[in-house]
């Protein structure tokens, strides 16, 4: 059975005794039509049941009603409740979400923005890659909003790892240690820098000694060394610049037999799912990830219906938690 067909603009120009052009000032563009005109059109268009061509209606005012969400890296599950808050919030809003993964590059990053820019009317970025100048750079022609990293200037969600690194730091000194190891991400990564220098700052006012060491890729694979690389200081606790490199460094100290945490004690970030089905579980900083997609896609709504295509500098500001396991313990005499 063939499929009733689609009223068009032009059907509702000939029902209406009007020009088509006429008909799309008066859906699209009012004040250029009186107002006898207008309503007269209206009562023939839904009455004909016409409704405007989704593609049409993106030509005619600029928006496409689509963002796209970009990611690092899609498999680490730190990103499933970002991706799951932006979404949902897209959805409510009536907006398409496309969803894509730079592979830890920001060449890739910057490439997949030019690719989609003339089919969403903006980015959430999430832990860009990008340098700032970079990012300054294509906010001047792209609507943006940042997760997990801050540029001046640009609107952002972030969850509060630097405040939360003082908890790490305050909770490992409270077990007695008195030395630590950071065990950083990717160079371009601005939470690893937010991390370190929360750690410092925690540590110094405690007297405790605190070294970085890395990058390491954030994935479990890259565990091994940075294991080894933590044993060789010597400092009795390790944190993990996220619970996947933790994970990776719980598996390397027990093959090599040293246990946890009675001889070392281990932290990781994000509270992903599975943290804490480790052997020992993780002791780990957590925050509301879904609630930072949420707010980024908040964000660009928000800057829709401003003249500018850069939005004002707003920064939302999400609170961590540490979540104490098993893998943290006193520390070894």
């Amino acid at each position: 059975m063939d499929s009733p067909k689609r009223t068009t603009i032009y059907d509702v120009a000939r029902e209406a005794g009007v020009a088509a052009s006429t008909v799309s000032r008066a859906l699209r563009n009012p004040r250029r039509v009186n107002a006898a005109t207008r309503e007269h059109v209206l009562q023939v268009a839904e009455r004909m049941g016409y409704r405007p061509s989704p593609l049409a209606t993106a030509l005619q005012s600029g928006r496409t009603a689509t963002v796209a969400m970009l990611v690092p890296d899609i498999t680490n599950p730190h990103f499933f409740g970002t991706i799951k808050g932006a979404e949902r919030r897209a959805s409510a809003a009536g907006i398409t979400f496309i969803l894509s993964y730079t592979e830890e590059s920001a060449d890739n990053e910057r490439t997949q923005i030019e690719h989609l820019a003339r089919s969403v009317d903006g980015f959430v970025l999430a832990s860009s890659r990008l340098s700032d100048e970079s990012l300054w750079e294509l906010a001047e022609e792209h609507n943006l909003a940042l997760v997990n990293r801050e540029v001046k200037g640009l609107p952002s969600a972030v969850v509060d790892s630097r405040v939360g690194s003082r908890q790490i730091v305050e909770h490992l000194a409270s077990l007695g240690h008195r030395s630590l190891v950071y065990l950083s991400g990717p160079h371009q990564s601005w939470p690893a820098g937010e991390r370190w220098r929360g750690l410092v700052d925690g540590a110094r006012g405690l007297g405790m000694k605190a070294t970085r060491l890395g990058p390491f890729p954030p994935r479990v694979v890259g565990g091994g060394a940075a294991a080894d690389a933590a044993l060789v200081t010597g400092a009795t606790a390790v944190v993990a610049h996220n619970d996947l490199l933790a994970i990776g460094v719980l598996r390397r100290l027990a093959e090599r037999g040293v246990a946890v945490p009675e001889q070392v004690s281990v932290v990781g970030y994000d509270d992903i799912f599975g943290a804490d089905f480790c052997v020992p579980a993780l002791t780990t900083l957590a925050g509301p990830q879904d609630e930072a997609g949420r707010s980024a896609v908040e964000l660009l709504l928000e800057n829709r219906s401003r003249s500018t295509t850069r939005a004002p500098d707003r920064r939302v500001m999400l609170p961590s938690h540490l979540v104490i396991r098993d893998s943290t313990g006193p520390a070894a005499r």
